[in-house]
């Protein structure tokens, strides 16, 4: 959650910590509610395994998850993700890293030294080009859930991510309505970068 304020975290106005105490409880809230409906949704699916980042075995893992990358420009960005899962279906594994986004920074700044949405996603775009998942984590298949607050805000989202120059296909979006509206998550159509092209997590 601290990367998604536009101020520097330890630069955040404390005389407004209830609002900054809201704002991460919703942030956490939301993660949670995802998790739950992922392994509800896995419970009821016996060829479906839920993978936490132990079935990883990484030596030495830091926690949170986390590693960074060069995005360009002589600039190196640190990635985070909200959570990290995994699916094993079909003999095969695919991770999924979580963003969830509850409107709190920019999706667009015209400066790449400031935090916005945008900037994430260059940075999941350089860490699939440089090979980062398989060499470091042993992750071989991933894509990035973004699940945010409104339809809008997700098709401002998609118009970001047609701005990337290669990897547009690691990304699926998705609002908060969408999800609670959707009882079995695996069966929750996301939205691809492409306008109107819809994708589930097993596809």
């Amino acid at each position: 959650m601290k990367r998604e304020f536009a101020l520097t975290y330890h630069k955040l106005d404390w005389r407004r910590k209830n609002r900054v105490g809201r704002l991460f409880l919703e942030h956490a809230l939301l993660v949670s509610e995802i998790m739950v409906a992922i392994e509800l949704a896995c419970r009821n699916q016996k060829d479906i395994r839920l993978l936490a980042t132990s079935d990883l075995h990484i030596p030495k893992m830091r926690e949170p998850f986390q590693w960074s990358v060069n995005i360009g420009q002589r600039q190196k960005c640190g990635v985070i993700p909200d959570r990290v899962f995994g699916l094993e279906f079909n003999g095969e594994r695919c991770w999924y890293f979580l963003e969830a986004d509850r409107a709190t920074m920019p999706v667009t700044r015209s400066d790449l030294d400031q935090t916005s949405f945008y900037r994430k996603l260059l940075a999941y775009e350089a860490t699939w080009a440089q090979n980062i998942p398989p060499r470091d984590f042993g992750i071989h298949r991933f894509r990035v859930l973004t699940v945010t607050t409104n339809s809008e805000r997700v098709q401002t989202m998609i118009e970001a991510c047609q701005r990337l120059k290669q990897g547009r296909g690691l990304f699926l979006f998705t609002d908060a309505k969408a999800l609670q509206e959707q009882p079995d998550f695996l069966s929750l159509r996301w939205q691809t970068c492409r306008n109107g092209e819809t994708s589930g997590l097993l596809d």
